[in-house]
């Protein structure tokens, strides 16, 4: 793990060892677990063992047995593990306690997601909105993490926007959460005024949801591909959480009809509840949008649970209402495996499509539902644009598909595809049959 001082000169070049903890009531967390090892993996830290106990609650006070306690810094000592990650989130009185017994930091899920988080930002809102999230999270810890903030240097949860000090009174903290939250309101109006200006232009807007690392990213660079955008590709990685900015790009189709398509950042089960919070004005978008591409990595053993856990997060938005398309991605990693594609195709209440944004398989058929989804409702019209309105022959010309135009003495004769709306709009301009 690299950490930075003030001056941004590298301090390390440290690997945290951890041992991973789960505690298991009811359902099976075998999953759970492993995906905790891929985020502790994302957070540059190495995974030395795991422990899972099986429990009718959690303990208030340690949140696993007193039993397992003692295993566990027994663990540590003998592993040289410097970390320890709870599958779930812990109070601050069980950071504590867990931090005096085993001697290590002590960390959840929450932190660690949160921790990622911090290292991926890039944008200022996106720097903001993880600030946020960490204070959010750690005002009512201030007790528990009383210890860990009294000490000099980095660890996972330390670092990011969020090192802010966490240890002086909670008043500045609460000061610092307000500032923060008038600064996104600021930006919230200019996405406000950019919003207006998408509707009043009439230009529909398609958002890409997902678990994360499910091929979102690569899904718009294809897209962008084939509407010969290559100049304005967004960065794509197979690892979790590469994307937490919203990116948007207009795409063009072949019949000239344009929408906007909006990447948004991945979701991950049990994802913190401050981080929704904090990313709600930028996952505001996925309720504006006009049709949601919801892609699923197909390839993967535990998809449907993925694809479960998406549609959580956008009912907790209230997007779940929304039309949208499930996109299942990845397909050249099932290769030969048709059955298992078909299986998928009829898997789901909506409308579904097996792509592979590495290849570009099925995309063409996916650009063609998203075509008719978007502008299935134009019409061909002919209209005769007086000279003295040019400006609604320059705004035709802007916004629709001008088949052809033709001057003549009455003015400029045009033959354009109309959505309904448009219809509406210019009909004292369009000459009957």
């Amino acid at each position: 793990m690299i950490r930075f001082d003030e001056n941004n000169e590298i301090i390390t070049n440290e690997v945290y060892r951890a041992i991973l903890v789960g505690l298991e009531t009811t359902e099976d967390i075998s999953y759970s677990m492993e995906e905790l090892a891929r985020l502790a993996e994302a957070a540059d830290c190495e995974v030395l063992g795991m422990m899972i106990q099986k429990l009718e609650r959690r303990n208030s006070a340690t949140y696993i047995g007193k039993g397992k306690v003692e295993e566990l810094a027994e663990m540590c000592e003998q592993m040289e593990a410097d970390t320890v990650i709870f599958n779930d989130e812990l109070s601050g009185m069980q950071i504590r306690n867990l931090e005096e017994a085993t001697g290590v930091r002590v960390i959840d899920r929450t932190i660690l997601i949160l921790d990622i988080f911090a290292a991926r930002a890039t944008s200022g809102e996106g720097k903001l909105q993880v600030e946020l999230a960490q204070l959010q999270y750690r005002l009512p810890r201030l007790l528990g993490f009383g210890k860990a903030l009294s000490r000099q240097g980095g660890g996972i949860g330390t670092r990011g926007p969020g090192e802010k000090k966490l240890e002086t009174d909670r008043r500045h903290i609460e000061r610092r959460m307000d500032d923060i939250k008038a600064e996104i309101k600021h930006l919230t109006n200019t996405r406000n005024t950019q919003r207006a200006r998408r509707v009043k232009a009439e230009i529909p807007v398609v958002a890409l949801v997902g678990y994360t690392n499910a091929g979102k990213s690569a899904l718009m660079n294809r897209l962008l591909s084939m509407s010969e955008k290559e100049d304005k590709l967004v960065g794509e990685k197979d690892m979790l959480f590469a994307t937490l900015d919203t990116a948007q790009r207009n795409i063009r189709t072949e019949k000239d009809n344009e929408f906007i398509l909006i990447d948004t950042v991945g979701f991950v089960s049990k994802l913190p509840h401050t981080l929704v919070r904090a990313f709600k004005a930028t996952l505001e978008e996925v309720n504006y949008a006009d049709l949601l591409l919801h892609v699923v990595d197909a390839s993967y053993e535990q998809r449907d649970f993925q694809a479960d856990v998406t549609e959580e997060v956008l009912k907790q938005i209230g997007a779940d209402s929304k039309d949208r398309i499930i996109v299942y991605n990845k397909v050249d990693l099932l290769d030969g495996q048709d059955e298992e594609i078909a299986t998928l195709l009829r898997s789901k209440d909506f409308e579904t499509y097996c792509v592979s944004a590495k290849r570009g398989d099925g995309m063409e058929d996916l650009l063609d539902v998203i075509n008719k989804k978007l502008f299935g409702d134009k019409i061909t019209a002919v209209m005769m644009i007086p000279y003295d309105k040019g400006g609604i022959f320059s705004k035709l010309c802007e916004t629709t598909h001008v088949l052809s135009n033709e001057y003549t003495d009455k003015g400029i004769k045009v033959v354009a595809e109309l959505s309904a709306a448009d219809a509406g709009r210019y009909k004292e301009f369009i000459l009957e049959d």
